[in-house]
Order: C-alpha cells, then structure tokens, then sequence
C-alpha cells in the first residue's frame, strides 16, 4: 500500500477528520432520523472535547510509553545503534536546504549520548515518501556528523514506514553480523516499533526518549486546546498501527 494512500486513509479515521465525519452524518440525517443525529452531534462535540484537553490526552499517550526510565547501557547492551527518522523540515530557509525535522533531531540528539556512552556503531533509517530532494536517513547522518560530530556508519533510506525501518535495516545489519540493537524513537511510538523490529529478526533493547513529562495539572488541563488533539491523534495512529500489525500477522 503507497504512502499516500495510507496516510488518506489514516486521515478520515484519525481526528479531526474522523469526527468532523461524524458530525456531518448527524446532520444529513437530521430530518429523516432525528435522534440518531442528535446523538451523532452529541458524540462528534463531546468526543472533540475530550480529545482536545491536554489532561486526557496525555493520559492516552502514558499508556503507550509506559514508566519513564533510563536506560542502563551497563546492563543492556547491544551491538549497534538503530535511529528512526521522524520526518523532515523541507525547504529550511536558514540552511538552504531539506532537513531533520524536530522530532528527527531529538531522536539524534539521544543517539548521540547513547554513542558517547557505548561507541556502537550506528544506522539511520528512514525514506523519502513525500519526494524531498534527500531522504529522512541521509538528512540524519549529515545532522549527526556535522552537527553532533558523531559516525553514522550505514543509512537505510529506502524506506517509507516503520515496518519498512524494520526490514530494511535487518537486511543491512544481518550482513554486517549484527542482530541485538538499541532503538531509538520516541516513547510513544516505542511498542509499535518493538512490535516491527522483532518481527523482521532482531533483538531489540528499546531506548525510548522525548516522554511526555509535564509540570503541573491545572484548570486549563481540561480546557479544548489544539496541540492536546495533536497528542490524541498520535495515540489513536499508533492503536490503529498496533492493530493492523495484528491483522497482518
């Protein structure tokens, strides 16, 4: 299935789409079914209520990463690096060109701690599914070497999701002789991940970063609020991910 029409699909079931969807169905069938339509608009407004508010919307992403922990490289080791791409700032002015996106720089940003502790080689991975003129991966190592001053010694950059990551790079590293890595991803994204990893033959010790800590809960937790229904949404793609793994398997 291509990237794009993954992502459409991912884009009706996924909010807001999914319940915008919903509210439009309450209203076609406002005079025909008068109380299937109040109870769609009830669900679609509610539904976006909740799902806007910072305080249940961190509550799901929780469930996904689990306890918060460091990882003890004493006692976990491993015999490479595994970094996942997460996407791409296209067309960034102030560098003249494609290149890591926040969530790719904070996954670096780990890796380059976790080299400095171990020296483990490293791979990147990731693709260029939207055709940028340089794949996620190669974006990745020129972060790491240029600005971290750290060694990328392979690049999977044919991929475009992470079963893709997954295969991918057990085809570079099952060359190379290496089969237990540390993976790197965000928290949130780590069981969905752990879940393709294993599956293409590795042996992985997850290295979650970027857990989703916060200060403190107050009335504005529970206020409608755009950056919370981005978290819900994140929640919702990884339970659908986790469920099409499932289908598949």
């Amino acid at each position: 299935m291509s990237w794009f029409i993954t992502n459409f699909i991912a884009a009706i079931l996924l909010p807001p789409l999914n319940l915008l969807l919903l509210a439009i169905i309450g209203l076609l069938l406002w005079q025909k079914r008068p109380r299937i339509a109040r109870l769609l608009l009830v669900a679609s407004v509610s539904l976006l209520w909740l799902l806007s508010s910072p305080f249940f919307s961190m509550m799901l992403l929780h469930t996904l990463e689990g306890t918060p922990h460091a990882l003890d490289t004493d006692q976990d080791r491993a015999e490479a690096i595994v970094v996942l791409g997460g996407g791409t700032y296209s067309n960034a002015p102030e560098y003249g060109k494609d290149t890591v996106s926040e969530a790719s720089l904070s996954r670096l940003r780990y890796a380059a701690k976790l080299y400095r502790e171990t020296g483990k080689p490293i791979l990147v991975t990731g693709g260029n599914p939207v055709g940028n003129l340089t794949s996620e991966g190669q974006q990745m190592k020129q972060a790491l070497e240029e600005e971290f001053n750290i060694p990328v010694r392979w690049v999977e950059d044919r991929s475009d999701n992470t079963r893709e990551n997954a295969y991918l790079s057990h085809e570079i590293l099952k060359s190379a002789g290496i089969n237990r890595v540390y993976l790197i991803t965000h928290a949130w994204h780590m069981p969905r991940s752990v879940v393709a990893f294993k599956r293409a033959g590795f042996e992985v010790i997850p290295a979650p970063t970027n857990y989703s800590t916060h200060f403190q809960t107050s009335l504005l937790s529970y206020l409608p609020d755009a950056g919370a229904l981005s978290v819900s949404r994140i929640f919702m793609h990884e339970m659908i991910g986790m469920l099409w793994y499932r289908l598949k398997s």
